[in-house]
């Protein structure tokens, strides 16, 4: 399977081209928050998009009204790497056209049922017959819709015609590439020519960032530039973002014949998740599983791997954990292979921040570079990684991109350079 279109919308760039200048040039996401008062907020930096309007992107705009951000820059996303590919309505078989999409949790604002809730609260008598007969009315219609994960991959469908098989992946950052795993499985089985693939996600609001706060290690530092640093000795947590990623998927002979541009090979996705351990934490087997299923499909041993595209969440346990998958699954290749850690430059946003990682792969094997790791200053000497401090040529055509999730979940994804 190969990869003929790309899209992404992320805090250091809105499409392919400014993605990538910006990423090889060194330029963060990453600032203090401002669509948003931090006077509350456990953290007071985040990886905002603030030149985003989907007016510019979406088709069906009459659509928009019942779209969250998250689902916005999701299909915004779809309709750049559509429109990359080449494809355009009406020149693939619709039936033959599927979409597979991941996503999370999709914040909403209190706002929405505060009347329903305050005119619920004002009386006590016979509440559940109050509340279906007087306070349902009270909540908008298409309120849920704006709130579902699946709704994402319906909309993208919606705007290109895709009849075709259609899923929604929901495990947190691992989604992306599972949705990818996913739709190769759809194409092998002959059941679409094309499939649009990708990930949304936005983290950027007050209840999100107060809930997250709760389960995760987010970065306290008010300088961007010490904060969300993978693997580094210094880390104290990872920050919050937002973006989508989407690539267009197709058989090879499919592109050829078509004369697409083709950004890479999709060699082979693996997946693993770590089960029940001994301590009761998540152990890094998921992981090992995955990368070493992927080689094993690819038929390519760890040596062949140019650069890992690594989860780098930056948070003090899970980066020892995912170091530690590395060199068990890679033996003595694990120190040498160059690893980039892309959350530097725009955070973690759920399903989302895996596709725009992914992004990031596809890009360094089209440009044959691969970006730097950002104020990776002092090396952990629990992880012994081979981190990418300054942009490196890369001769080698073979990336591995892997993403994991908190309670273990893991994917690794293996491209090569056509």
């Amino acid at each position: 399977m190969v990869i003929t279109g790309v899209g992404v919308i992320s805090p250091i760039g809105i499409g392919k081209e400014a993605f990538w200048d910006n990423m090889i040039q060194g330029v963060s996401g990453i600032a203090p928050l401002r669509s948003l008062s931090s006077g509350s907020l456990p953290t007071k930096l985040a990886a905002e998009i603030h030149d985003f309007n989907p007016l510019k992107y979406v088709y069906e705009k009459k659509f928009l009204k019942v779209m969250s951000r998250d689902i916005q820059l999701g299909v915004c996303a779809a309709s750049l790497a559509m429109k990359d590919s080449g494809l355009g309505i009406g020149s693939v078989d619709p039936d033959r056209l599927g979409v597979e999409f991941g996503a999370g949790h999709i914040p909403f604002n209190p706002d929405e049922l505060s009347d329903a809730a305050r005119n619920f609260a004002a009386d006590e008598h016979d509440l559940a017959t109050r509340w279906g007969e007087d306070n349902m009315g009270r909540i908008a219609p298409l309120w849920l819709l704006r709130q579902l994960p699946n709704m994402p991959a319906c909309h993208v469908a919606i705007e290109h015609d895709a009849r075709g098989p259609n899923n929604t992946i929901t495990s947190a950052e691992s989604s992306a590439l599972l949705a990818l795993q996913e739709a190769m499985r759809v194409i092998a089985r002959d059941q679409a020519d094309v499939m649009v693939v990708g990930a949304c996600g936005s983290s950027i609001h007050p209840i999100d960032l107060a809930r997250i706060s709760l389960f995760e290690d987010l970065s306290r530092q008010a300088d961007p530039e010490l904060a969300c640093r993978p693997f580094d000795v210094d880390r104290d947590g990872t920050i919050v973002g937002e973006g989508a990623g989407v690539f267009v998927l197709e058989r090879y002979e499919h592109a050829i014949a078509r004369g697409a541009e083709i950004y890479c090979e999709v060699l082979a996705v693996g997946a693993g998740c770590d089960g029940r351990t001994d301590t009761g934490r998540p152990n890094g087997q998921g992981l090992v599983n995955a990368m070493q299923a992927a080689l094993t499909r690819s038929r390519l041993n760890p040596h062949d791997i140019g650069h890992i595209n690594a989860h780098g969440k930056s948070t003090r346990r899970e980066d020892v954990v995912e170091a530690q998958a590395y060199h068990t699954a890679l033996g003595d290749a694990a120190s040498r292979i160059p690893v980039t850690a892309l959350k530097s430059y725009f955070g973690t946003f759920d399903a989302g921040s895996g596709a725009v990682e992914l992004a990031g792969s596809v890009m360094a094997l089209k440009h044959r570079e691969i970006p730097m790791t950002l104020h990776h200053n002092r090396p952990d000497p629990q992880c012994r990684l081979n981190v990418v401090r300054e942009p490196l040529r890369d001769r080698n055509p073979v990336a591995m991109s892997v993403n994991r999730t908190r309670m273990g979940q893991s994917v690794a994804a293996i491209l090569r350079a056509i």
